[in-house]
Formats: structure tokens, sequence, C-alpha cells
């Protein structure tokens, strides 16, 4: 049996016309003024693409640094020796080190939310891949957290760098913020996502790319934004 829904979804429900397609400035100052919870919930968007995530050549990843943040205390584990342990450090990594940070993730621990290393750490790394990668945890050169500038990708990452990546089911999920923000610091986050994804589609996807947009907050209803907001 489904449960009830509050009263302060239902109202939020009523605010939105769930067989519009908004723009996106319609929709980023929707979801601003709709009723709050009673925590600074985060803004999350779907996009669902056109490809086929099983073909390598169409598994569409990468990285982009929103202008405004996500709002969230990032938690960095730099993989590291030597020098850059003290680089990590200054950059601001939570948690440093080598042998050791490898040991206490075999034991279970997993009080990071991101990941970074240096190409000489890998090999260490490569013996938790089977712990990390299923959480999104494993450091990747492609998307620039495997670098010698170990520094420069804890900064990034503190500074509001997020990773996106499709899923299996061809849909990128990915939190560009925090309601608290309001209507124009959502918007520009949601515009440097989507402008990072159009310039990630493969040149062997075929048809059409950005099939579907959602935003919602995390307590909140989904909002449906013009694919054609986006154009590629």
């Amino acid at each position: 049996m489904a449960g009830k829904i509050g009263k302060r979804l239902q109202a939020a429900r009523k605010l939105v016309d769930a067989n519009k397609l908004y723009t996106l400035d319609e929709a980023s100052a929707l979801l601003a003024t709709l009723p709050q919870a009673k925590f600074d919930e985060t803004v999350d968007i779907a996009v669902n693409l056109g490809v086929n995530p099983r073909k390598a050549e169409e598994n569409v990843r990468g990285t982009v640094s929103l202008p405004h943040g996500t709002g969230k205390v990032v938690r960095v584990a730099a993989f590291c020796k030597g020098e850059k342990i003290k680089e990590a450090e200054a950059a601001g990594a939570d948690v440093v080190g080598a042998e050791e940070l490898v040991a206490k993730i075999q034991e279970g621990w997993f009080e990071f939310d991101a990941a970074v290393a240096t190409p000489d750490a890998m090999a260490l790394v490569g013996r938790i891949g089977k712990l990390l990668g299923p959480r999104g945890l494993m450091p990747n050169p492609k998307v620039g957290t495997v670098t010698f500038d170990i520094g420069a990708a804890v900064e990034a990452i503190k500074s509001g760098r997020v990773e996106f990546r499709v899923e299996k089911t061809g849909i990128v999920h990915v939190g560009v913020g925090k309601v608290s923000f309001g209507a124009d610091k959502i918007q520009a986050n949601i515009s440097s996502l989507m402008e990072a994804l159009v310039k990630a589609k493969p040149q062997t996807s075929k048809g059409t790319y950005l099939k579907a947009v959602h935003i919602s907050t995390t307590m909140g209803p989904g909002l449906a934004i013009s694919p054609a907001e986006f154009r590629v």
C-alpha cells in the first residue's frame, strides 16, 4: 500500500504542471519557490540520453565545474606518496595515504565522497578496485582524478567539480546545488552541466541525443524541461 502523501508535497504538486515542458528559466524559478522541506534540499537533474551505454564508445562520462558549487561538503581521499602527501593535504584532502589507506578501505572504511590518486599509486588502488568501482569512487585518468597534479585535482573537487556518467538505463543523474541557491544560481549550474553533456555526445550516437530532462528537489515533484533548451 502506498504511503500517505504529506501536505507539503501535495501543495508542491499542485503548483507543477505534470504535462508541461518548462523552459530552464521557468523551471529554475518555480523550483526555488515550491514549499520546502525542513532541510536544505538538493536539486537533482536526470537526463535521458539517446545512447547505448553497453557500447564502450557511447559510455558518456566526464566532469564539469559548477560555477556555484554543489553546496555539499565533499570529503576527498587522496592516494599518493612522498612529497605529494603534503601537496594533497595543503589542497584540503580529508584523508591522504597509500598502503595504510588501502588497508583501511579493505577493512570496510568508506567515509569519503570522491577519490584522487597519483599514477604511481594506482597499482595499490587497483587492489581495491572492486570495492571502489561499484561506489563510483575509483580514480580515473579520463576524468582527471589520476594525476601527478594532485593538489589541483583535490581543489577542483572541493570547489564544485562534479563527475557525470551515464547509467545502464541511459540516464545521467547529477546533484546541481541546493534549493537555497535561488533560481539564478540553480539555472547557471544546470546550464554548465548541460553544456558539458552536449560536448560529450559520442560521434557514434544516432538520432535524438537529449531525449528528456527533469529536475527535482530531494523531497519534491519533478519538472520536465524541454530538451530544445539545450540544442545539439
